[in-house]
């Protein structure tokens, strides 16, 4: 197996990529004299991918909603009755895993027997093991979890906003599907969709810390399958209409202060690799400029109590949906969206200043240079960013790029009221 180096000198970096013979891609950080390791293996399957087919098959498949995060759960169960995360524990190592709309991540962090939980990462999520039996006691907890989260206040405005935003594409489903969803799965339909997408050729490893590359390649071959097949899954692709469902969603919980999440559905047009890469990196000094601490509208809602230090924003990018939010606590969440829109008009008449745009740019640059130094969070963005077509070092060539004229323009498209949706979460007795 050849790793090839990708080298940058000017933060004393150097990214190895490989292609195992299964076609998984590895890619290596090096870490030299580093305590801790880090390794993540991600697979592009996450909630948003409900409907697919073969490349060599004419009908869609439509599946139920949440068994990307139900095949997540089940992976960790062994075929002799163990859990995955006891093994890691004898190592040492702390283990996770996580579902998105777009991608499934397995993970582990430890500081010592890296390669030894490197084999067990790679071995239990390429061994599944599904009953009739353990996929109906996983039907109870997990349908107890999504009735928890139907009962969190964060969790309920968030969707909420997305069923606001958006009208048939799947990013307005809940991650987790509902009670009702994850009743219809069974062994076989696990089995059907692990098959489908757990391919080597559909997956990415990232690994960091003191990490001697020639080590890998036993344990690759030992815990990769080679697959008879190549991966030939096709996605539907959905035709989002511009508009946005509808304006606004009520919703109501046992909680002390009204809870929002609000935002611009963003219709641009889809754009892939180091071009969403330069958009994302625009609409986050757009945000920094705007709403972060610091800002004039940050600093008014704040003065007058309009806002608490709940509040925040966020931005998300992706290549067929995107859209930036609003959320946080409020005893009037109204008087946050007229702020929001009285800045934002204030801003397109006279253009954001230019000494906080090279403030900006400074602290996305310094918040990206330590990043490497942070070998978890840089490990967790890894594969969504691959799935994307974003390499680890495009920062660096897209930052002298952007102008003050571009996040204007692009701040100038973004922020359309037609677009914006609120959703609010009332305390009960206020109904």
């Amino acid at each position: 197996m050849i790793f090839n180096e990708f080298k940058n000198d000017f933060l004393g970096e150097s990214l190895y990529k490989g292609i195992h013979k299964s076609g998984l891609s590895v890619y290596v950080l090096p870490k030299k004299g580093f305590s801790k390791y880090y390794g993540i293996i991600s697979v592009k399957y996450g909630s948003n991918d409900v409907c697919f087919k073969d490349n060599d098959k004419d009908n869609f498949v439509e599946i139920p909603d949440g068994i990307a995060h139900f095949l997540e759960h089940k992976l960790f169960e062994q075929p002799d009755g163990s859990n995955a995360f006891d093994k890691f524990s004898l190592f040492g190592a702390n283990a996770n895993a996580f579902t998105s709309f777009n991608n499934t991540s397995y993970l582990f962090q430890s500081t010592d027997c890296f390669y030894e939980s490197l084999a067990h990462l790679l071995d239990y999520v390429y061994t599944p093991y599904f009953t009739d039996e353990n996929v109906a006691k996983e039907q109870g907890i997990i349908g107890q979890e999504i009735r928890m989260y139907d009962d969190d206040s964060d969790w309920r405005v968030m969707f909420n906003m997305l069923k606001a935003m958006y009208n048939i594409h799947p990013v307005r489903r809940d991650i987790a599907g509902t009670v009702e969803s994850i009743s219809e799965i069974t062994k076989d339909l696990l089995y059907y969709c692990y098959n489908t997408f757990y391919h080597p050729q559909n997956m990415v490893l990232f690994v960091t810390g003191d990490i001697e590359i020639d080590k890998l390649e036993r344990i690759l071959d030992e815990n990769v399958p080679v697959k008879e097949k190549d991966f030939t899954a096709v996605l539907k692709e959905y035709t989002e209409p511009g508009k946005v469902n509808q304006k606004e969603i009520i919703d109501s919980l046992p909680v002390s202060m009204p809870v929002f999440s609000m935002g611009y559905k963003d219709n641009a047009e889809p754009v892939f690799g180091k071009e969403l890469a330069k958009r994302s990196f625009i609409t986050s000094l757009i945000m920094k400029m705007f709403s972060s601490e610091g800002t004039p509208l940050y600093k008014q809602m704040y003065d007058e109590g309009i806002i608490n230090d709940t509040f925040y924003d966020d931005v998300t990018a992706n290549r067929d949906y995107a859209f930036i939010q609003f959320a946080g606590e409020a005893r009037d969440p109204y008087k946050v969206r007229e702020c929001i829109f009285e800045e934002a008009r204030r801003i397109k008449k006279e253009g954001f200043n230019p000494d906080a745009f090279d403030r900006a740019k400074k602290f996305l640059y310094g918040k990206y240079i330590k990043s490497f130094n942070n070998i978890e969070s840089l490990g967790n963005v890894f594969g969504g960013n691959y799935f994307l077509g974003i390499d680890i070092f495009d920062f660096l060539e897209i930052y002298p790029q952007v102008t003050l004229k571009d996040v204007q323009e692009r701040f100038n498209q973004l922020f359309d009221e037609e677009f914006f949706v609120t959703s609010i979460v009332k305390p009960t007795e206020q109904e």
